[in-house]
């Protein structure tokens, strides 16, 4: 009895080591990396800072990403992502171009947890096109050759790297289009995904394309950073900001990113 008794312990660790192991391995971590556009200033962006008072309604769409990834959800995106179960690590940050993303370690601590499986989504452009920022600028064959460094590690970890063209700012209009701004740094993302075989989503022309079926007054009003004085506590004096979403504006965002994820097709996934 006492042999059967161990045998069954033995079986039973057993059975939850499996049960662990496989659950690791239907676990998928999606890291997205860029700038404030993508970031989630929600959790504990700025230490010791209450972010309902310091930074709302501000909303990246990497903030709001999660939820696309329910259970539910993920068989639309199973070309990319076999799993069962995704957490969405959003890294971005404000005011980081690719080469600052690099130079601060930031880079290094997402290619060090990396895992074979894991998908990274990449968008910068915002900060690198940024002439008169110094801090943060470089020219477009730097912004390259950053992409590219991004991508080559992700692939030497088995991870997939997804790259976006920069989203769109809202300006320029002209007769009811939104217009790019972003010029050769909107090009550049789309020369690296050609050359090195990644998949692209081309965020700058869905999100330009879909504000425009919005229509300015609207865009401007719920999805940027255009805010009446008196209304939030953060901005007390009002805000006019054309680059920054509200959370209406994240959402959308976001909602394109995964439908564009829903079109990419992998030949050896």
């Amino acid at each position: 009895m006492k042999l059967q008794t161990k045998r069954g312990i033995l079986l039973a660790l057993l059975f939850f080591a499996l049960c662990a192991f496989n659950s690791k391995k239907k676990f998928t971590t999606v890291y997205l990396i860029g700038d404030s556009t993508m970031a989630d200033y929600s959790k504990n962006y700025e230490p010791g800072k209450d972010y309902m008072k310091v930074r709302y309604p501000v909303t990246g769409w990497g903030q709001v990403f999660q939820p696309f990834m329910s259970s539910d959800s993920l068989y639309k995106i199973e070309n990319v992502i076999k799993k069962n179960s995704v957490f969405v690590d959003d890294r971005a940050r404000g005011g980081r171009s690719t080469r600052t993303f690099f130079q601060e370690g930031r880079w290094r601590a997402v290619y060090e947890n990396l895992k074979k499986g894991d998908v990274v989504i990449m968008q910068f452009g915002h900060n690198d096109a940024s002439k008169e920022k110094t801090e943060r600028y470089v020219d477009v064959e730097g912004y390259k050759e950053f992409l590219r460094l991004f991508v080559s590690q992700a692939r030497e970890k088995g991870a997939l790297p997804i790259i976006l063209t920069p989203v769109a700012r809202n300006y320029p209009w002209e007769k009811g289009v939104l217009n790019d701004v972003h010029g050769d740094y909107d090009k550049a993302p789309k020369d690296v995904a050609e050359e090195m075989k990644v998949p692209l989503i081309d965020l700058n022309q869905l999100s330009r394309d879909f504000f425009t079926k919005k229509g300015k007054d609207y865009v401007t009003e719920k999805y940027f950073m255009n805010l009446p004085a008196g209304v939030y506590e953060a901005y007390p004096d009002g805000q006019k900001d054309n680059t920054h979403f509200q959370p209406e504006g994240a959402k959308e965002v976001a909602r394109l990113v995964f439908e564009g994820l829903q079109k990419i097709k992998l030949t050896n996934n």
